[in-house]
């Protein structure tokens, strides 16, 4: 089968549409070409994929061609199955008859022996010639085309079509179109099962030795060319993706390495990616397979029409990237055995013609913004690949001099190996011109010495040292000879075949007998080449090698050489720029601005090199950015950019002191003042917030009050090498709140001095408006700079407070309260005080964040309540929990005991109504213990049946009016008004407890402690009233083993007195004053907590406390008097808005010669307005006889107003006590009240 190969080759070059055979029986051919051919290519044709899947085709290509042609008769059978992709793939058959005698005796006949080879796709079209007039003719050709579809049709496939010549033909070219592309698929079925029978038996022979990758080749191409003839163009794709992976398995046996690579014919130098016909197979067949260098292209370029064809220029560039870099490996392989440099040459030759063909074919209006960025970065990386190498082919001839040695540049020649050749070239013996050129061009090369005179060791362009490498591969020289060639000439230390500065030599020194016009002839192989020597070898022999005269134009020149340079580099740049990759594009923009700067243009350079150095920055790459800026401050510099030239030396100076030398350092310094004391002609604000930062100190921030002045330091760090002297130097604030004030900048009152480092000002402070406050911008002056620094200092490790960064909030420096409680002064105890006894009140003076020391408190005390001037006022660190509303502001006061100063208590005096609070209370919770004393004058009155009601709380209120002045200058003051609440220590009740046989009265007297201590009483006893008298002969006091009688805090306790009546018939029963309770105590409790004992004088005891009380006994009522009852509701029920009687009865239980007596009642009919409307008298007197068993009716009318379950109206007697009332019903609990009755009426029309 590999006979076929150029055969197979010249089909596929003859072949691009589908063929379809026309078997013409009655010579209609002529009559019906042009319609037929009018339909082509097919619009609209579905057809099988190789999964058998329908596929969409538009615009199917095809063929008509009769039988009798030749290029359908000159086939061998054998041809056939290898090339059946030409065969047609589809048959029509033109036929016509008139007579249906002629059409059973000869057509059919014919027909059956046309179509008896059942793998042929067949249909008949039968061509109608009677003319629509004729209806004779008509009717006998409906007949024939009726007999003809029952003999060669069915029911599963209708193989039959009829065209009319003179008659409408609509139906007709639809229906036949639809036969022929069915045709065609199934066609195309059968010959995809074939093709993959004869893959798979070939497949499985892969491993054996009767294998042939030719006949696999040809009958996988034969597949993928019938799936791109019929425009399944994925299909195609994937055979070719196949039969690609099935040569690299080939390729990778041991037995193919030792086949010849290729790549040795003239032109393999320049990449055919793109051209599938570059070279006939024939040529590049070897063997039973085809040479790599070739072949692979060969299929790379077949893969990439396709993807053009599919619009996918995108996956062209991305194949072809990959396979550059893969194919690149296999040349390196074979490096040897191939042309000096043809691995460089032809991967910068693929990408252009990579770079070429899909930036023609790409059309960005039809893709994602993702694969547009992804296909421009495919750009890029092509572009850059080809500019590496096109640097390594101009450093190899002489060029090294020419490329910028940026970090850019060194990361990649520094990783790319040098070519290994067999033998390095020799140079030829006509080049003594061209040796004397390389010579005198190396030693005139000088590196550029960058601005500021900063000395950098050369960034290497070089993997190792290329004369070292030159003259390790020539063949008589081994790698220890090459120090010999070096003897006597300048040191080569950085690798770049010129000469450094610091190891020059004179040129006098230098010797010259190698460079006359016989310094070739006396290179031989038994010395090193020399640099030159190297360059022209190679120079001459890259100029055998590159045949693209473009490629070696761009290398015959220095200037040649940047321009092919400059366009490579900006192509790069330009692409990467749209794609993601934007940070390679400004890089590539820096080498774009070596070369600007080289040749002058430095507008160009600047801007260039600004954008790389703003990446730097961005990315914190100070390494790189230590190389570029320098070379962006040379071009400011000679622009006459003084404000940028100064800002490019402070953002030298801010980089890592030990990317540059002290002295370095130091000259940029001296820059930066020598612009600032000199005239400039546009003096701008300079920004040194990445040199001069500052800070806050560490700790808490500063804190003031409304209109405090203040004290603010602020530290500053100078990166600046050395000293450096300030005009002037001010530092705005800023508030929090985001609300702009005009804020004022705040000047330091002496010139400062920034030492190189950390220093500390201190700011004097104007009174502030209330809100938090951070440093804003430092601004100063330098002779007639002004500059300004907007960043904050990292003061301190970044786990510690004092670190700044942009990460976190900034720190306030200064806090300054609004109008506030600057210091709270509140009593320190919990509960009442004892009322006309000497008490401690306690005042706790507590400061909220501001300090106290040197206070002045005033105190005024109000009516009812006196200090005791003989006492002395005590102070002392308070301890308790805090009683304030707003903790949120008290933070550092302290509130557990824990947290307390520990100092002892001291004794202050009072001097004209003021008392100085010591320091040390000037920053704790403290507390202000001094003696005052209720005084009331009035008796303390206890509950009876009489009198009932407590004494008032607000009869034991007494205020303090106290004044405190603090502050630096005494500015701040918190008046406060505080209530002190005085008591009695007994609130006392009575009640009778019990009436005994004998008459007398057993009074309780209950006594209820209204203080949080506890009392002792020592004695009791009751002066009683007239009318009542104690029982036996003694004063009435209980018996002495009561006492001491102990209550407990807010508990209470009783005592019983046993009294009589004096007289029972007394007409008064309440006899004023009445009784007075006396009872000895004594109080023990806590003044931090309220009522304690009375302080003593020096050394005394306290003494036993007298309270008295007026009790009010009333004679207690034991038989009631009067009987009041409720008398039923009518049987029939209530209802809304029906008048019902209310009626009581009241009857006399006995007789009474009390206030009772009197023969008129009081009484009152309460009820609830909403729910009952009164219609009698609601209030009046009725009378009732004294006499025992007398009785009345006391009625009223009412109507309720809802309905529902409501409480009736109650009748209440005022002048009778609810004690002389045996039975009180007021009615029943609840009354139904009904509905109102309906009621109906009608309207009458006027």
């Amino acid at each position: 089968m590999a006979n076929y190969l150029a055969q197979f080759q010249t089909i596929k070059n003859s072949s691009d549409r589908l063929v379809i055979a026309v078997e013409d029986v009655c010579d209609l051919w002529s009559l019906v070409k042009d319609g037929f051919e009018e339909r082509l290519p097919f619009k609209r044709a579905f057809l099988n994929n190789k999964t058998r899947n329908p596929v969409y085709v538009e615009n199917l290509p095809a063929e008509f061609i009769l039988t009798t042609d030749s290029r359908l008769r000159s086939r061998f059978p054998q041809e056939t199955s290898v090339f059946s992709f030409r065969e047609p793939y589809a048959t029509i058959i033109l036929v016509t008859c008139e007579d249906l005698d002629e059409f059973k005796t000869i057509l059919k006949p014919r027909l059956k022996l046309m179509v008896q080879n059942d793998e042929r796709e067949y249909f008949i079209v039968f061509v109608s010639k009677a003319h629509p007039s004729n209806d004779q003719a008509t009717k006998m050709a409906k007949k024939v085309y009726a007999r003809l579809e029952v003999d060669f049709s069915s029911k599963k496939r209708e193989r039959c079509c009829k065209l009319d010549l003179h008659g409408p033909d609509t139906n007709f070219w639809e229906d036949l179109e639809t036969k022929m592309v069915e045709s065609i698929r199934n066609t195309l079925d059968r010959r995809v099962q074939f093709y993959e029978e004869e893959i798979r038996k070939l497949s499985e022979q892969r491993f054996m030795p009767v294998w042939n990758f030719c006949n696999f080749f040809i009958l996988k191409e034969s597949l993928a060319f019938m799936f791109e003839m019929t425009h399944l163009h994925e299909d195609s794709l994937r055979e070719y993706d196949e039969l690609e992976l099935c040569y690299l398995e080939t390729v990778n046996t041991s037995a193919a390495k030792q086949r010849d690579f290729g790549g040795l014919d003239p032109g393999d130098d320049q990449a055919a990616l793109l051209k599938p016909a570059y070279k006939p197979l024939t040529q590049i067949v070897q063997d039973d397979s085809f040479r790599e260098f070739e072949f692979r292209q060969h299929l790379f370029a077949c893969q990439a029409m396709l993807l053009f064809k599919l619009n996918r220029p995108f996956e062209v560039a991305s194949r072809g990237y990959s396979f550059i870099i893969s194919f690149s490996k296999s040349l390196a392989i074979h490096e040897n055995r191939l042309p000096f440099c043809m691995r460089e040459v032809w991967v910068i030759t693929a990408c252009l013609a990579l770079i070429d063909s899909t930036i023609s074919r790409y059309d960005g209006g039809y893709v994602s913004p993702d694969i547009e960025k992804e296909f421009y970065r495919l750009q890029g990386d092509l572009f850059s690949l080809s500019r590496i190498k096109f640097m390594r082919l101009a450093y190899l001839i002489g060029y090294g001099m020419e490329i910028e040695r940026s970090p850019a540049n060194s990361a990649a020649l520094s990783t790319l190996p040098w070519p290994k050749p067999a033998v390095w070239p020799v140079v030829p013996p006509d080049a003594s011109s061209e040796l004397l050129a390389k010579e005198k061009m190396i030693l005139q090369a000088n590196p550029r010495v960058k601005h500021f005179g900063i000395q950098r060791r050369l960034l290497p362009l070089e993997p190792s040292l290329l004369l070292r490498e030159a003259n390790r591969r020539r063949a008589s020289l081994s790698s220890g000879n090459v120090f010999e060639f070096l003897e006597g000439r300048p040191t080569l230390t950085d690798g770049s075949g010129f000469v450094s500065p610091s190891n020059k030599v004179s040129k006098s020194s230098m010797s010259r007998t190698n460079s006359g016009p016989n310094f070739e002839s006396s290179v031989s192989l038994d010395r090193p080449m020399r640099m030159s020597e190297i360059h022209v070898a190679a120079e001459h022999a890259l100029h055998h090698t590159i045949s693209d005269p473009n490629l070696w134009k761009s290398l015959s020149s220095v200037e040649n050489f940047e321009q092919k340079y400059l366009d490579l580099t900006k192509g790069a740049a330009d692409n990467y720029h749209r794609s993601w990759w934007k940070r390679h594009g400004v890089v590539l923009d820096g080498e774009i601005a070596a070369v600007c700067f080289r040749h002058g243009n430095f507008d160009l350079a600047a801007k260039s090199y600004e954008k790389v150095c703003a990446l730097y920055a961005g990315e914190g790459w100070q390494d790189l950015l230590a190389d570029v800026l320098p070379n962006l401050a040379e071009c400011q510099k000679i622009l006459n950019d003084e404000a940028g030239y100064l800002s490019s030396c402070i953002r030298l100076l801010s980089l890592d002191k030990g990317l540059f030398l002290a002295k370095e350092r130091q000259a940029f310094q001296s820059e930066v003042v020598r612009l600032a004391c000199s005239e400039m002609k546009h003096p701008v604000p300079l920004d040194v917030s990445s040199i001069i930062t500052f800070s806050g100190n560490p700790g808490p921030p500063l804190e003031l009050c409304h209109n405090d002045p203040g004290t603010l330091p602020v530290t500053v760090w100078s990166g600046f090498p050395d000293d450096i002297t300030l005009d002037s130097l001010s530092l705005t604030l800023t508030a929090t709140s985001g609300v702009d004030d005009g804020v004022k900048a705040i000047e330091s009152s002496n010139t400062p001095v920034l030492n190189p480092g950390r220093n500390t000002i201190t700011l004097t402070l104007p009174p502030q408006k209330p809100g938090s406050y951070v440093l804003g911008i430092l601004t100063g002056q330098i002779g007639q700079l002004t500059f300004r620094s907007h960043s904050f200092s990292k003061g301190g490790p970044q786990d510690s407070d004092d670190f700044m960064s942009y990460e976190k909030p900034t720190k306030p420096v200064l806090k300054v309260f609004k109008k506030r409680d600057l210091v709270k002064i509140f009593t320190a105890y919990q509960s009442a005080l004892l009322m006309n006894e000497p008490q401690w009140v306690g005042v706790v003076i507590s400061p909220k964040n501001y300090s106290l020391r040197g206070a002045t408190l005033h105190i005024d005390t109000g009516p009812g309540l006196q200090i005791e001037e003989s006492h002395i006022i005590e102070m002392e660190i308070y301890t308790g929990k805090l009683q304030i509303e707003d903790q949120s502001d008290d933070t550092g006061t302290g509130s557990d005991e824990s947290s307390c100063v520990t100092e002892e208590a001291k004794q202050l005096a009072v001097k004209d109504g003021k008392i100085e609070l010591p320091d040390w209370a000037g920053d704790v919770n403290s507390i202000l213990w001094f003696p005052v004393c209720a005084i009331d004058n009035r008796l303390a009155r206890g509950a009876s049946a009489v009198f009932s009601q407590r004494q008032s709380v607000v009869d034991g209120l007494r205020t303090i009016a106290l004044k405190l002045e603090f502050g630096v200058y005494h500015n701040q003051t918190c008046d406060s008004t505080i209530a002190v609440h005085f008591t009695d220590p007994f609130y006392v009740s009575t009640r009778v407890a019990d009436k005994c046989n004998d008459g007398s009265l057993l009074l309780q007297v209950i006594l209820h402690s209204q203080v949080k201590a506890s009392i002792s009483i020592y004695d009791a006893w009751l002066d009683l009233q007239a009318g009542f008298v104690h029982m036996g002969i003694g004063d009435g006091r209980p018996t002495s083993n009561v006492f001491p009688l102990v209550i407990s805090p807010s508990s209470k306790a009783g005592i019983l007195f046993s009294i009589r009546l004096e007289n029972l018939y007394i007409e008064d029963e309440t006899v004023e004053p009445g009784s007075i309770l006396n009872i000895k105590y004594q109080i023990f409790g806590d003044r931090t907590i309220g009522a304690h004992s009375p302080m003593a004088l020096g050394d005394e005891q306290p003494e036993e406390l007298l309270f008295k009380s007026t009790i009010v006994i009333q004679r207690p009522v034991l038989d009631p008097c009067l009987a009041v009852g409720f008398l039923p509701f009518p049987s029939g029920g209530l209802r809304v808005g029906q008048l019902v009687s209310m009626q009581w009865r009241v009857e006399r239980l006995k007789e009474n010669s009390s206030s009772l007596d009197n023969d008129e009642l009081l009484y009152e009919v309460d009820a609830n307005l909403e729910s009952w409307m009164i219609a009698g008298r609601k209030r009046g007197h009725v009378a009732l006889a004294a006499t025992q068993g007398s009785r009345i009716i006391i009625a009223i009318s009412c109507m309720p107003l809802v309905a529902g379950y409501i409480r009736p109206p109650q009748l209440e007697l005022h002048n009778v006590g609810d004690a002389n009332i045996s039975c009180n019903p007021p009615g029943p609990h609840l009354v139904c009240i009904l509905p109102p009755t309906l009621s109906s009426s009608f309207c009458v029309p006027a």
